[in-house]
Protein backbone atom coordinates (compact mmCIF):
# COMPACT_ATOMS: atom_id res chain seq x y z
CA UNK A 1 0.00 0.00 0.00
CA UNK A 2 1.38 2.80 -0.79
CA UNK A 3 2.05 5.88 1.77
CA UNK A 4 1.58 9.70 0.49
CA UNK A 5 2.54 12.62 2.14
CA UNK A 6 0.31 14.79 3.78
CA UNK A 7 0.30 17.25 1.11
CA UNK A 8 -0.96 14.99 -1.84
CA UNK A 9 -3.40 12.97 0.94
CA UNK A 10 -4.73 16.58 1.20
CA UNK A 11 -4.92 17.15 -2.34
CA UNK A 12 -6.66 13.74 -3.03
CA UNK A 13 -9.59 14.22 -0.66
CA UNK A 14 -12.65 12.44 -1.97
CA UNK A 15 -10.86 11.71 -5.03
CA UNK A 16 -12.05 8.47 -6.01
CA UNK A 17 -15.30 8.02 -3.84
CA UNK A 18 -17.55 9.16 -6.39
CA UNK A 19 -18.59 5.49 -8.74
CA UNK A 20 -18.80 7.64 -11.69
CA UNK A 21 -15.45 9.14 -11.24
CA UNK A 22 -15.93 12.25 -9.88
CA UNK A 23 -12.64 14.04 -8.71
CA UNK A 24 -14.17 16.84 -7.27
CA UNK A 25 -17.00 14.15 -4.93
CA UNK A 26 -20.20 15.94 -5.16
CA UNK A 27 -22.60 17.28 -2.13
CA UNK A 28 -24.95 14.79 -1.45
CA UNK A 29 -28.10 16.48 0.32
CA UNK A 30 -30.82 14.34 0.56
CA UNK A 31 -32.05 13.01 3.98
CA UNK A 32 -32.96 9.33 3.23
CA UNK A 33 -31.60 6.57 1.73
CA UNK A 34 -33.36 3.89 -0.31
CA UNK A 35 -33.67 0.23 1.63
CA UNK A 36 -33.86 -2.60 -1.09
CA UNK A 37 -35.78 -4.57 1.82
CA UNK A 38 -35.97 -4.69 5.32
CA UNK A 39 -32.51 -4.85 6.44
CA UNK A 40 -30.80 -4.13 3.81
CA UNK A 41 -28.86 -0.67 3.62
CA UNK A 42 -25.79 0.39 1.38
CA UNK A 43 -24.66 1.98 4.47
CA UNK A 44 -26.78 5.08 4.22
CA UNK A 45 -29.87 5.82 5.79
CA UNK A 46 -30.77 9.15 7.35
CA UNK A 47 -28.61 12.41 6.85
CA UNK A 48 -28.17 12.48 10.63
CA UNK A 49 -26.50 9.19 11.03
CA UNK A 50 -24.70 9.21 8.09
CA UNK A 51 -24.25 11.51 4.90
CA UNK A 52 -21.60 10.20 2.01
CA UNK A 53 -20.26 14.23 1.68
CA UNK A 54 -19.91 14.38 5.89
CA UNK A 55 -18.20 10.94 5.70
CA UNK A 56 -15.10 11.74 3.36
CA UNK A 57 -14.39 14.87 5.59
CA UNK A 58 -14.81 12.86 8.38
CA UNK A 59 -12.56 9.86 6.87
CA UNK A 60 -9.96 12.54 5.87
CA UNK A 61 -9.18 14.18 9.10
CA UNK A 62 -9.03 10.98 11.09
CA UNK A 63 -6.35 9.72 7.86
CA UNK A 64 -4.64 12.80 8.52
CA UNK A 65 -4.58 13.01 12.14
CA UNK A 66 -3.75 9.70 12.27
CA UNK A 67 -6.38 8.83 14.52
CA UNK A 68 -9.39 5.75 14.61
CA UNK A 69 -12.28 7.47 13.45
CA UNK A 70 -13.36 11.29 13.06
CA UNK A 71 -16.19 13.28 13.95
CA UNK A 72 -17.85 16.43 11.66
CA UNK A 73 -19.70 18.98 14.32
CA UNK A 74 -21.57 22.13 13.27
CA UNK A 75 -19.24 24.28 15.35
CA UNK A 76 -15.61 23.87 17.05
CA UNK A 77 -17.84 24.43 20.51
CA UNK A 78 -20.26 21.64 19.49
CA UNK A 79 -17.24 19.34 18.91
CA UNK A 80 -16.36 20.23 22.44
CA UNK A 81 -19.68 19.59 23.91
CA UNK A 82 -19.86 15.99 21.86
CA UNK A 83 -16.32 15.14 23.94
CA UNK A 84 -17.53 16.27 26.96
CA UNK A 85 -20.74 14.23 26.81
CA UNK A 86 -18.39 11.65 28.19
CA UNK A 87 -17.94 12.76 31.55
CA UNK A 88 -21.04 13.25 34.30
CA UNK A 89 -21.79 15.11 37.26
CA UNK A 90 -18.31 14.77 39.55
CA UNK A 91 -15.98 14.33 37.31
CA UNK A 92 -12.70 16.80 37.55
CA UNK A 93 -10.97 18.19 34.20
CA UNK A 94 -7.67 19.60 34.07
CA UNK A 95 -7.05 22.28 31.77
CA UNK A 96 -4.79 24.94 29.83
CA UNK A 97 -5.44 28.50 32.08
CA UNK A 98 -4.89 30.14 28.82
CA UNK A 99 -7.23 29.09 26.41
CA UNK A 100 -9.82 30.39 23.97
CA UNK A 101 -12.17 32.13 25.77
CA UNK A 102 -15.57 30.87 24.29
CA UNK A 103 -14.41 27.25 25.52
CA UNK A 104 -13.69 29.10 29.08
CA UNK A 105 -17.30 30.52 28.68
CA UNK A 106 -18.52 26.30 27.60
CA UNK A 107 -16.84 25.01 30.69
CA UNK A 108 -18.22 27.23 33.03
CA UNK A 109 -21.98 26.30 32.14
CA UNK A 110 -20.67 22.39 32.19
CA UNK A 111 -19.54 23.41 35.87
CA UNK A 112 -22.59 24.86 36.59
CA UNK A 113 -25.36 22.83 34.95
CA UNK A 114 -23.45 19.15 35.15
CA UNK A 115 -21.53 20.02 38.25
CA UNK A 116 -18.32 19.30 36.24
CA UNK A 117 -15.00 20.69 38.17
CA UNK A 118 -12.14 22.44 36.57
CA UNK A 119 -8.71 23.16 37.67
CA UNK A 120 -6.44 25.54 35.14
CA UNK A 121 -2.86 25.32 35.12
CA UNK A 122 0.11 26.81 32.84
CA UNK A 123 0.57 23.97 30.79
CA UNK A 124 4.27 24.04 31.57
CA UNK A 125 5.15 22.86 34.74
CA UNK A 126 4.90 18.70 34.85
CA UNK A 127 4.68 18.31 38.40
CA UNK A 128 2.20 20.75 39.16
CA UNK A 129 0.13 18.98 36.71
CA UNK A 130 0.62 15.75 38.61
CA UNK A 131 -0.06 17.58 41.80
CA UNK A 132 -3.70 18.38 40.43
CA UNK A 133 -4.42 14.93 39.74
CA UNK A 134 -7.85 13.64 41.81
CA UNK A 135 -9.45 10.67 42.32
CA UNK A 136 -12.16 12.09 40.32
CA UNK A 137 -10.27 13.56 37.80
CA UNK A 138 -11.03 11.66 34.41
CA UNK A 139 -8.92 14.18 31.46
CA UNK A 140 -6.66 16.94 30.68
CA UNK A 141 -7.48 19.30 28.40
CA UNK A 142 -4.81 21.71 26.45
CA UNK A 143 -4.29 24.31 23.49
CA UNK A 144 -1.01 24.28 21.97
CA UNK A 145 0.07 26.62 21.25
CA UNK A 146 -2.17 28.60 23.86
CA UNK A 147 -4.78 31.25 22.75
CA UNK A 148 -3.58 34.13 22.72
CA UNK A 149 -0.26 34.33 24.58
CA UNK A 150 0.59 31.44 21.82
CA UNK A 151 2.52 29.43 25.05
CA UNK A 152 3.58 25.77 23.54
CA UNK A 153 2.42 22.56 25.95
CA UNK A 154 4.57 19.80 25.52
CA UNK A 155 2.13 16.99 24.25
CA UNK A 156 4.65 13.83 24.91
CA UNK A 157 5.88 14.99 28.55
CA UNK A 158 1.59 15.54 29.64
CA UNK A 159 0.68 12.12 27.93
CA UNK A 160 3.39 10.22 29.91
CA UNK A 161 1.57 11.80 33.03
CA UNK A 162 -2.11 10.90 31.94
CA UNK A 163 -1.46 7.22 30.45
CA UNK A 164 -0.19 6.52 33.77
CA UNK A 165 -2.56 7.79 35.37
CA UNK A 166 -5.38 6.35 32.87
CA UNK A 167 -6.77 9.83 31.98
CA UNK A 168 -7.81 11.05 28.77
CA UNK A 169 -5.77 13.64 26.35
CA UNK A 170 -7.40 16.08 24.81
CA UNK A 171 -5.31 18.40 22.26
CA UNK A 172 -6.96 21.24 20.57
CA UNK A 173 -5.57 21.81 17.23
CA UNK A 174 -7.05 24.48 15.47
CA UNK A 175 -3.18 26.78 15.14
CA UNK A 176 -1.00 23.82 14.19
CA UNK A 177 -3.32 21.94 12.34
CA UNK A 178 -2.22 18.55 11.52
CA UNK A 179 0.45 19.89 8.89
CA UNK A 180 2.75 21.50 12.14
CA UNK A 181 1.56 19.23 14.77
CA UNK A 182 0.81 15.40 15.13
CA UNK A 183 -1.09 14.96 18.63
CA UNK A 184 -2.40 11.54 18.62
CA UNK A 185 1.44 10.73 17.18
CA UNK A 186 2.53 12.42 20.39
CA UNK A 187 -0.02 10.13 22.90
CA UNK A 188 -3.20 11.82 22.98
CA UNK A 189 -6.81 10.15 22.84
CA UNK A 190 -8.85 12.92 21.61
CA UNK A 191 -8.08 15.44 19.30
CA UNK A 192 -10.21 18.95 18.46
CA UNK A 193 -10.27 21.42 15.44
CA UNK A 194 -12.61 24.57 15.04
CA UNK A 195 -12.63 23.63 10.99
CA UNK A 196 -13.96 27.29 10.57
CA UNK A 197 -10.19 28.68 11.06
CA UNK A 198 -7.43 26.65 9.04
CA UNK A 199 -8.76 23.70 7.97
CA UNK A 200 -11.75 25.74 6.23
CA UNK A 201 -9.48 28.52 5.55
CA UNK A 202 -11.76 31.04 3.70
CA UNK A 203 -13.78 32.72 6.98
CA UNK A 204 -16.85 31.31 5.26
CA UNK A 205 -17.82 28.06 7.13
CA UNK A 206 -18.89 27.12 10.65
CA UNK A 207 -17.51 23.56 11.56
CA UNK A 208 -15.81 21.10 14.38
CA UNK A 209 -14.44 18.44 13.80
CA UNK A 210 -13.47 15.45 16.42
CA UNK A 211 -11.10 12.48 16.33
CA UNK A 212 -10.86 9.87 18.50
CA UNK A 213 -8.17 7.25 18.99
CA UNK A 214 -9.75 4.92 22.06
CA UNK A 215 -11.92 2.10 19.95
CA UNK A 216 -14.47 2.57 23.37
CA UNK A 217 -14.32 6.09 23.05
CA UNK A 218 -14.88 6.37 19.30
CA UNK A 219 -17.83 3.91 19.72
CA UNK A 220 -19.72 6.11 22.22
CA UNK A 221 -18.89 9.00 20.13
CA UNK A 222 -20.81 7.60 17.48
CA UNK A 223 -23.85 7.26 19.68
CA UNK A 224 -23.81 10.79 21.04
CA UNK A 225 -23.01 12.04 17.59
CA UNK A 226 -26.45 10.36 16.10
CA UNK A 227 -28.27 11.19 18.92
CA UNK A 228 -27.54 14.61 19.99
CA UNK A 229 -27.78 15.86 16.19
CA UNK A 230 -24.86 17.84 16.24
CA UNK A 231 -23.85 17.41 12.95
CA UNK A 232 -22.07 18.98 9.84
CA UNK A 233 -24.64 19.83 6.89
CA UNK A 234 -23.58 18.05 3.39
CA UNK A 235 -22.60 21.84 1.77
CA UNK A 236 -20.32 22.62 5.35
CA UNK A 237 -18.70 19.68 4.67
CA UNK A 238 -18.01 20.27 0.94
CA UNK A 239 -16.71 23.27 1.55
CA UNK A 240 -14.38 22.09 4.05
CA UNK A 241 -13.15 19.52 1.88
CA UNK A 242 -12.37 22.35 -0.19
CA UNK A 243 -10.56 23.92 1.51
CA UNK A 244 -8.31 21.12 3.47
CA UNK A 245 -6.82 20.52 -0.28
CA UNK A 246 -4.98 24.00 -0.36
CA UNK A 247 -4.01 23.45 3.79
CA UNK A 248 -0.47 22.95 3.15
CA UNK A 249 -0.19 25.92 0.41
CA UNK A 250 -1.83 28.00 2.58
CA UNK A 251 -0.04 27.53 6.05
CA UNK A 252 3.22 27.70 3.97
CA UNK A 253 2.43 31.40 3.10
CA UNK A 254 0.65 32.25 7.17
CA UNK A 255 3.88 31.04 8.52
CA UNK A 256 6.29 33.06 6.02
CA UNK A 257 4.20 36.05 6.53
CA UNK A 258 3.97 35.36 10.58
CA UNK A 259 7.71 35.18 10.65
CA UNK A 260 7.96 38.22 8.82
CA UNK A 261 5.52 40.54 11.43
CA UNK A 262 7.53 39.09 13.98
CA UNK A 263 10.33 40.62 12.71
CA UNK A 264 9.12 44.20 12.23
CA UNK A 265 7.06 43.70 15.71
CA UNK A 266 10.23 43.25 17.49
CA UNK A 267 11.69 46.28 16.21
CA UNK A 268 8.85 48.45 17.03
CA UNK A 269 9.15 50.89 20.23
CA UNK A 270 5.39 50.93 20.61
CA UNK A 271 5.78 47.38 21.34
CA UNK A 272 6.85 45.50 24.65
CA UNK A 273 6.30 41.84 23.36
CA UNK A 274 5.75 39.63 20.87
CA UNK A 275 4.38 36.24 21.22
CA UNK A 276 5.17 33.61 18.44
CA UNK A 277 6.00 29.77 19.21
CA UNK A 278 8.10 30.14 15.86
CA UNK A 279 6.03 28.19 13.59
CA UNK A 280 2.14 28.71 12.64
CA UNK A 281 0.31 31.49 11.61
CA UNK A 282 -1.17 32.95 14.78
CA UNK A 283 1.04 35.63 16.84
CA UNK A 284 0.19 38.32 19.45
CA UNK A 285 1.63 41.64 20.76
CA UNK A 286 1.46 43.95 23.68
CA UNK A 287 1.41 47.54 22.71
CA UNK A 288 3.22 50.05 25.57
CA UNK A 289 -0.08 51.48 26.44
CA UNK A 290 -3.59 50.28 26.15
CA UNK A 291 -4.40 53.55 25.17
CA UNK A 292 -3.15 52.70 21.90
CA UNK A 293 -5.13 50.26 20.72
CA UNK A 294 -8.22 52.11 19.51
CA UNK A 295 -5.77 54.52 17.34
CA UNK A 296 -3.92 51.82 15.94
CA UNK A 297 -6.98 49.48 15.05
CA UNK A 298 -8.69 52.53 13.64
CA UNK A 299 -5.61 53.66 11.53
CA UNK A 300 -5.15 49.84 10.03
CA UNK A 301 -6.25 49.54 6.22
CA UNK A 302 -5.31 46.10 4.95
CA UNK A 303 -5.30 44.19 7.59
CA UNK A 304 -8.87 43.73 9.54
CA UNK A 305 -10.34 44.14 12.97
CA UNK A 306 -12.28 41.16 12.98
CA UNK A 307 -12.66 38.27 15.38
CA UNK A 308 -11.81 34.65 14.09
CA UNK A 309 -8.49 33.30 12.09
CA UNK A 310 -7.12 30.93 10.09
CA UNK A 311 -8.31 32.75 7.09
CA UNK A 312 -6.39 33.70 3.74
CA UNK A 313 -7.55 37.31 5.03
CA UNK A 314 -5.35 38.62 7.55
CA UNK A 315 -7.78 39.44 10.76
CA UNK A 316 -6.24 41.44 14.03
CA UNK A 317 -8.31 40.69 17.50
CA UNK A 318 -8.42 42.35 20.34
CA UNK A 319 -9.13 39.73 23.16
CA UNK A 320 -10.16 41.93 26.00
CA UNK A 321 -13.40 42.48 24.03
CA UNK A 322 -13.77 40.11 21.69
CA UNK A 323 -12.43 36.72 21.51
CA UNK A 324 -12.18 36.08 25.76
CA UNK A 325 -14.67 38.83 26.91
CA UNK A 326 -15.78 35.99 29.25
CA UNK A 327 -13.35 35.63 30.91
CA UNK A 328 -12.93 37.64 34.18
CA UNK A 329 -10.19 40.96 33.74
CA UNK A 330 -8.63 39.98 37.30
CA UNK A 331 -7.72 35.89 35.95
CA UNK A 332 -6.90 37.69 32.34
CA UNK A 333 -4.73 39.99 33.68
CA UNK A 334 -2.95 37.41 36.31
CA UNK A 335 -2.29 34.78 33.59
CA UNK A 336 -0.94 37.71 31.30
CA UNK A 337 -3.34 38.57 29.14
CA UNK A 338 -3.33 42.07 29.55
CA UNK A 339 -5.66 44.82 27.90
CA UNK A 340 -3.03 46.45 26.06
CA UNK A 341 -2.53 42.76 23.82
CA UNK A 342 -3.59 42.34 20.03
CA UNK A 343 -4.31 38.70 18.36
CA UNK A 344 -3.19 38.82 14.35
CA UNK A 345 -4.03 36.07 12.32
CA UNK A 346 -1.75 36.66 9.53
CA UNK A 347 -3.19 35.33 5.83
CA UNK A 348 -2.11 34.61 2.92
CA UNK A 349 -1.54 38.39 1.24
CA UNK A 350 1.60 39.98 0.43
CA UNK A 351 4.21 40.34 3.17
CA UNK A 352 5.15 43.66 2.31
CA UNK A 353 2.15 44.58 2.23
CA UNK A 354 1.11 43.39 5.34
CA UNK A 355 4.62 44.97 6.88
CA UNK A 356 3.54 48.90 5.44
CA UNK A 357 0.31 48.24 6.61
CA UNK A 358 1.62 48.06 10.47
CA UNK A 359 4.28 50.12 9.70
CA UNK A 360 2.04 53.08 8.74
CA UNK A 361 -0.54 52.35 11.70
CA UNK A 362 2.53 52.59 13.44
CA UNK A 363 3.44 56.60 12.00
CA UNK A 364 0.05 57.38 12.59
CA UNK A 365 -0.06 56.40 16.20
CA UNK A 366 3.34 57.99 16.86
CA UNK A 367 1.87 61.24 15.21
CA UNK A 368 -0.61 61.29 17.57
CA UNK A 369 -4.46 60.22 15.46
CA UNK A 370 -7.13 60.96 17.62
CA UNK A 371 -9.70 58.56 18.36
CA UNK A 372 -12.90 59.13 16.48
CA UNK A 373 -15.78 56.99 17.18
Amino acid sequence: MTTYKMETQLTQIGNGFDELGAVSAPIYLSTAYRHEGIGVSKGYDYIRTGNPTRSILEKAIADIEGGEEGFACSSGMSAIQLIFSLFKTGDHIIATRDLYGGTYRLFELFAEQYRLSFTYWDGADDDTLASLIRPETKAVFIETPTNPLMREVDIVEIAAITKKKNLLLIVDNTFYTPLLQKPIADGADLVIHSGTKYLGGHNDLLAGLVVSNVPEITEKLRNYHNSYGNVLAPFDSWLLVRGMKTLALRMRQHETNAKRIVDYLRSQLLVTKVYYPGKGGMLSFELSKEAYVKPFLKALRLITFAESLGGVESLITYPATQTHADIPEALRLKYGLSNSLLRLSTGIEHPDDLVNDLDQAFRSLKKGVPVHG
